[in-house]
């Protein structure tokens, strides 16, 4: 027998760190029977964190997956379930699942809002169209305010948030919520961990909110319904829940609207209501539309529907390596049937390779599967040669789903191992780091020859450089971290380059005229173009060129690779037997290296967006070490007792900031930050970093 679309859900827990993603998941887990007790993020014993690092440090480090049951009303429910990380370092994790997953669930700290990172993750699930709803957390905690959330998600996000609940009591007094739908109320056991909840009054003093937010609720349904319009303008009262719950549900696949719940996690208050709210507001694979690729064979536009019985396309979103089984490769099951032992398509890499396991995933244990349709979300074992963001097909049926693009690495620092002998042993650990992790990058030093690491910061590096001791048993020496400076073309610059070498027997010969220009400092990549008349350079040998072009790019004139820039080639030279695409190839090298030498490039830095949260007696000191740090003061944002401090800094600017902060407010602020964009460095600052801080070690 088939199994139902329509009661499976693949969802995400995302927000900003600490506002209660993990604990979320795990009292999910714990009343749903997927685990018999509770675990705690702060105790280190959260089943969704069970890395040492994650365990030791209260954070989630890569995202993990499992599979619950949930009934509702009379139907069994089948949710898959990705806990992302919060930290803005691992934002990659928070990529990767948005893109594979159906709906998520948004989590805001009753007390701070949206902050930074939720508006990342916010454009994030925007990005690829994911319905969510909203889950205000921590409504137990000293300052939690739910209708200043609300306010913010609309205001700050942009955001359409319509409340299905009120809270009842506020911090110590937080007992339950209102059910605006059903005009019930309700409060949790705390004798039994929150496990039964049962109905009471409605509070007298909530009589007057209540009312306003369900006119606002139900005034919402009727815009969203012509039919229900009638009947609001009749009687709002006899539109019935039913209905209510219908037009919520389509107007949240649609994204219109973003439902809003409340409880507090850790006090075990809402999350069974959450879980109703997932399945009866969030998308079924049924729900979606069919995926869209390009069939490699026609280079034209298919689409595969999410049924059992349609050719077999899958997505691999992350792989990981695990100790027992090697390497676990994560897929979304698009279309058709996978059986464990068959052979699947890497259209990616043109390869076939056989699939020896299918394993339903929870956290880092699992659980075999003879065979995945449809729908659903599991992990492969036997697949060697494969990357992130590869589609596995059949062999008849081959289709390139959209890949999955991800943030540039803006720190790096240099390593060694500290024994010769480790060298090999490194080097293979680093590879299938960077394998797990594409926003890791290994390099080379040409000038140096150090192996360079590159990450999205401080604390991304420090938990890599921690699971190459761990995991692999390499112990490394290791550079300060060094800001991952980029560099770019300033002006245009038309250049002659002539590449000959003869060394008896056949010689190499390439003459180029081409001309460099530069584009926007958001570009990516090398604009290749030809202007050559006649023939002169045939297109095999333009080939050669370009990729010369885009080797040479690796390296600027500081040493700094060059990230974006346009090539046209105006004409060119020939030799009928010494010329061919490796001598233009060899040809352009040069050629851009001594065009950068006759022109003056700029240096790029990252510019990180700063958001600082601080007592008011603190403002004075955070801001005047701010103004030290070349910042652009954004907006200062006046709470009860707190200011909230949003500011564009230069990441070389930040280095060893937590320590600072710490010691100028004695502890109390805290602080965060993302990748905001690349700008030009000043010239002192450029003078500096081509003088001194160019060596690592």
């Amino acid at each position: 027998m088939a199994e139902d679309l329509h009661l499976i859900r693949n969802i995400g827990i995302m927000a900003h760190i600490d506002a209660g993603k993990t604990t979320t998941t795990e009292r999910i887990l714990y009343y749903t029977g997927k685990n018999y007790k509770i675990g705690e993020v702060d105790e280190g014993t959260a089943t969704m964190d069970w890395m040492a690092q994650e365990q030791e440090r209260g954070i989630t480090i890569t995202s993990a997956a499992t599979t619950v049951m949930w009934k509702h009303q009379s139907d069994d429910y089948k949710i898959n379930i990705i806990d992302t990380p919060g930290h803005v370092d691992f934002t990659v994790e928070v990529e990767r699942s948005l893109r594979i997953l159906d709906g998520a669930v948004a989590i805001f700290c009753a007390v701070g809002g949206v902050e930074a990172q939720s508006e990342t993750v916010w454009r994030q699930a925007n990005k690829y169209n994911v319905a969510r709803i909203c889950y205000v957390n921590k409504m137990d905690r000293s300052g939690a305010n739910f209708y200043a959330v609300v306010d913010q998600i609309r205001e700050k996000l942009k955001a359409k948030p319509l409340p299905l609940q009120l809270p009842i009591g506020v911090e110590d007094s937080f007992i339950g919520v209102v059910d605006l739908l059903e005009m019930k109320a309700y409060q949790w056991d705390e004798d039994d961990q929150g496990a039964t909840y049962s109905e009471i009054e409605i509070p007298e003093d909530m009589a007057d909110d209540v009312q306003v937010y369900r006119t606002q609720l139900l005034e919402t349904i009727a815009e969203l319904d012509e039919r229900l319009m009638e009947k609001y303008f009749e009687d709002p009262d006899s539109i019935t829940y039913e209905e209510m719950v219908s037009v919520i549900r389509k107007a949240t696949l649609e994204r219109k609207i973003e439902p809003v719940l409340c409880g507090s996690s850790f006090k075990n208050k809402g999350v069974q209501r959450l879980l109703d709210a997932i399945v009866m507001y969030l998308p079924s694979p049924a729900d979606m539309p069919a995926i869209t690729g390009v069939n490699p064979k026609t280079e034209k536009e298919e689409t595969r529907t999410a049924e059992a019985t349609a050719p077999f396309a899958a997505l691999a979103f992350k792989i990981a390596t695990d100790p027992f089984v090697g390497k676990l490769t994560f897929i979304k099951v698009y279309s058709g049937e996978l059986k464990s032992g068959e052979t699947v398509y890497n259209v990616n890499t043109g390869k076939r390779e056989r699939v020896s396991k299918i394993l339903q995933m929870h956290s880092n244990k699992q659980q075999p599967l003879e065979s995945v349709t449809a729908g659903n979300i599991v992990a492969l074992v036997g697949m060697k040669e494969i990357h992130t963001g590869d589609s596995l097909t059949d062999d008849k049926h081959p289709i390139v789903l959209e890949n999955i693009t991800f943030p540039e690495p803006v720190i790096q620092i240099a390593i060694e191992p500290k024994t010769k002998d480790d060298e090999e042993k490194m080097m293979q650990a680093l590879a299938k780091l960077s394998e797990e992790d594409p926003t890791f990058i290994v390099s080379e030093n040409e000038e140096s020859g150090q192996i360079l690491i590159s990450g999205m910061g401080e604390l991304h590096l420090d938990i890599l450089l921690d699971r190459l001791k761990r995991e692999f048993n390499v112990d490394c020496n290791h550079g300060k971290p060094r800001v991952a400076y980029k560099e770019a073309l300033s002006t245009s610059f038309r250049h002659h380059a002539t590449y000959k070498r003869q060394n008896g027997g056949k010689g190499s010969f390439a003459v180029m005229d081409f001309e460099l220009q530069p584009l926007p400092y958001s570009a990516k990549g090398l604009e290749f173009k030809s202007e050559v008349k006649g023939g002169a350079i045939p297109k095999e040998y333009l080939a050669g060129a370009e990729k010369g072009f885009k080797m040479a790019m690796m390296n600027g004139k500081y040493g700094f690779p060059v990230e974006a820039m346009s090539v046209t080639v105006l004409d060119g030279e020939t030799h009928p037997a010494d010329s061919d695409a490796m001598a233009f190839e060899i040809c352009a090298k040069i050629g851009f290296r001594d065009a950068l030498q006759q022109m003056d490039t700029v240096i790029l830095e990252p510019i990180m967006k700063v958001e600082i949260t601080t007592p008011d007696e603190y403002i004075g000191n955070v801001t005047g070490d701010l103004n030290r740090r070349r910042s652009v003061l954004e907006q200062i944002d006046a709470k009860v007792g707190f200011q909230v401090i949003t500011a564009q800094v230069p990441l070389a600017e930040m280095f060893g900031y937590v320590t600072t902060l710490r010691s100028i407010s004695q502890g109390r602020a805290t602080f965060s930050m993302e990748f905001l964009k690349y700008a030009e460095v000043p010239p002192e600052v450029k003078d500096y970093i081509m003088n001194v801080g160019r060596f690592i070690l």
